[in-house]
């Protein structure tokens, strides 16, 4: 695979085994994990603070016979990879404008393109490197000789990596711990990828600060960043260095090592084209950026060759994986929907609700959302109106579990049958209750949302809306049918994570009854029961085989509207979820419907009602997704067809 196809990028992070003083030797150590860097794909890799030379040579920096031989040893480095396609960042002292400077040397086929002076020379503590640098701001000189050409030298310079998505900057060690970073006016003037040559010692809890920095300030830029940090061979006197580096992307830390006795390399594959994606829909990321001026140097890749990716993708973007996190999650969710329905009551003066109750995993959320809104209106459940109209699909289970919930949460309890008015309905217009059609499902549908609203008028209440963000997406739901409610609690929570809910719900309560009911109501096929059950009684009609796994769509959904994913990058990403679980033609297929669907039913979403927004991927037509309702899909659709040939 291509990386570079689907807007990846490998980068690395290099901590070489460090000889003090002894720069030929670090070249070869350098040069080794450049080589190897190579083998593996990366395209960019960095290296620690002064790692040509070691970072606590201390007054050694003063002596010309030291900084002879960093230079030879650069070129040891830049003849020992020249043939590599690798952008690599080493450190090492540079003397100009009879000053020196702590520098970030970049190198590419052989060949010096920049040198980056630190911008933040620390003079504290363990740190006395004022005696020996000169801060970047104090350089007179745009270019520095190095390996006899005269080079880029400065602290504004971007490097554009060609056939890539890839702006990267550099900044060093101690420039990342200030209040406004370099690494923040490079990001503003373009660099998605930031690379940060350090010598951070450890001390107790300095490596959780540190992860906690390169989070954040990866998070606050929108960027990559690519963290190298001196080895166990920088430690002596009274400091220990434990080569702790990272990867981070927008927040989130990749990958990372530490104390490591021998040199060590890490990878990442980065996605850049999600990092511009993310800094466009953040339209006032700009809005600091001003005018900078900085200069930009191209680096010349050549056409990347296929390499396995080193890519983790979450089937569940919705969902954390680990336990704790989820259940912290979960708590999180079941609070914003509660808090949002409760408020809205508050403040229209309303206090009671009525919601239709089937026994599926919607109205039991919603049900269960809604009860808890009460508790903080300090209202009695019984100020919730529980409705269950048993129609021509309705099953004993689903019912059973529909009666048992609303006894169990003690709120008030009704049922209204629909199938009397039904067929009264269907004689009226004219329809063959043996025709088994959409209008047979969706007068059932209007029905429904015709007495719950009817109800409302009568006891004063608010009809809170069960449907999901998944069903929105996909359009499956009745048009002025349960797609209406003055309240959605569901609106903002994917299918797959009602499940998850309703499971944490189960596993926290204390009432065995409901406890059985919550988890036969997991157990049970997800329908809307608007077709006759089978001669056995079970349902018939069921949603997946009609419209698709909802976990498939529920990933289509999060990475097409959060990431802006194109249709080849998201059935790539698809088959590396789901490859163990579903063909490659029927994630295809399934792909399909979800954008013939998505854009088909936009004219839903239009109009629908208020409902809490619970994540980042929400369709709400006025906060979150803004859509023509009669756009065309044909764009989508045949660049899935393309990529699908590739396939093939």
């Amino acid at each position: 695979m291509k990386l570079g196809e689907y807007g990846f990028v490998r980068t690395a992070a290099a901590v070489p085994r460090v000889f003090v003083a002894n720069p030929m030797k670090n070249a070869e150590e350098i040069a080794a994990l450049v080589l190897k860097a190579a083998e593996e794909g990366a395209r960019i890799v960095a290296f620690p603070e002064l790692s040509v030379t070691g970072y606590t040579c201390a007054d050694l920096f003063g002596q010309s016979t030291l900084l002879q031989g960093a230079e030879q040893a650069l070129g040891r480095i830049a003849e020992a990879t020249g043939g590599c396609d690798v952008l690599c960042a080493v450190g090492m002292p540079v003397a100009a404008d009879n000053q020196l400077f702590n520098c970030a040397v970049l190198l590419h086929g052989g060949k010096v393109l920049a040198v980056i002076p630190k911008t933040f020379i620390p003079n504290y503590g363990e740190f006395y490197e004022k005696r020996w640098f000169a801060p970047a701001g104090e350089r007179k000189s745009s270019t520095v000789r190095l390996l006899g050409a005269e080079v880029p030298f400065g602290e504004d310079i971007l490097l554009r990596c060609s056939g890539t998505d890839v702006t990267l900057a550099v900044e060093i060690c101690e420039d990342l711990w200030m209040p406004i970073p370099p690494s923040s006016r490079h990001a503003l003037a373009g660099a998605n990828v930031i690379l940060n040559l350090s010598a951070s010692n450890d001390i107790v809890t300095k490596s959780d600060y540190r992860r906690t920095l390169i989070s954040q300030q990866s998070a606050r830029c929108i960027a990559g960043y690519v963290f190298a940090s001196a080895g166990l061979g920088e430690s002596t006197t009274d400091v220990v260095f434990s080569g702790h580096s990272l990867i981070a992307e927008n927040g989130r830390i990749l990958t990372e090592t530490a104390f490591d006795a021998e040199s060590n390399i890490i990878y990442a594959d980065m996605d850049a084209e999600k990092l511009i994606s993310d800094r466009r829909k953040t339209n006032s990321f700009m809005e600091n950026a001003g005018t900078p001026s900085y200069r930009i140097i191209e680096v010349p890749f050549r056409p990347e060759r296929d390499v396995t990716p080193r890519i983790t993708v979450d089937p569940f973007p919705f969902i954390p994986q680990d336990r704790e996190t989820k259940t912290g999650r979960c708590h999180e969710i079941f609070r914003l929907q509660s808090a949002g329905l409760s408020e809205r009551m508050r403040k229209i003066g309303v206090k009671r609700a009525v919601i239709g109750i089937s026994g599926g995993l919607d109205s039991t959320l919603a049900l269960l959302v809604t009860v808890e809104a009460m508790r903080l209106l300090g209202l009695s459940p019984a100020a919730v109106e529980g409705v269950t109209m048993p129609g021509m699909g309705t099953t004993g289970r689903t019912y059973q579990n529909a009666i048992t919930l609303m006894e169990e949460l003690g709120v008030t309890k009704r049922e209204v049958p629909i199938r009397e008015a039904t067929l009264l309905h269907f004689r009226d217009i004219g329809h063959d209750p043996e025709q088994l059609d959409v209008t047979y499902e969706n007068v059932q549908a209007r029905e429904r949302t015709q007495i719950l609203m009817d109800i409302a008028n009568q006891v004063g209440g608010l009809v809170v809306g069960t449907g999901d963000l998944s069903e929105l997406a996909l359009g499956w739901c009745t048009y002025n049918g349960d797609h209406i409610s003055h309240y959605g609690v569901n609106a903002g929570v994917p299918k797959s994570l009602v499940r998850h809910l309703v499971s944490w719900y189960a596993e926290t309560t204390e009432n065995k009854r409901v406890r059985d009911a919550l988890l036969d109501v997991l157990d049970t096929p997800i329908s809307p029961e608007l077709l006759p059950a089978d001669e056995d009684g079970a349902i018939a009609q069921k949603t997946e085989d009609l419209v698709g796994p909802y976990e498939l769509h529920d990933f289509f959904l999060y990475h097409t509207l959060r990431n802006g994913f194109p249709p080849k990058k998201l059935l790539m990403l698809a088959k590396m979820a789901f490859g163990q679980r579903y063909e490659t033609k029927v994630i295809l297929h399934w792909l399909d419907t979800f954008y013939r669907r998505f854009f088909s039913q936009q004219f839903k979403r239009s109009c629908l009602p208020d409902g809490v927004k619970v994540g980042s991927v929400c369709l709400s037509p006025r906060g979150d997704w803004r859509m023509p309702s009669d756009a065309s899909a044909q764009l989508w659709r045949e660049a899935l067809q393309e990529a699908a040939k590739e396939l093939e």
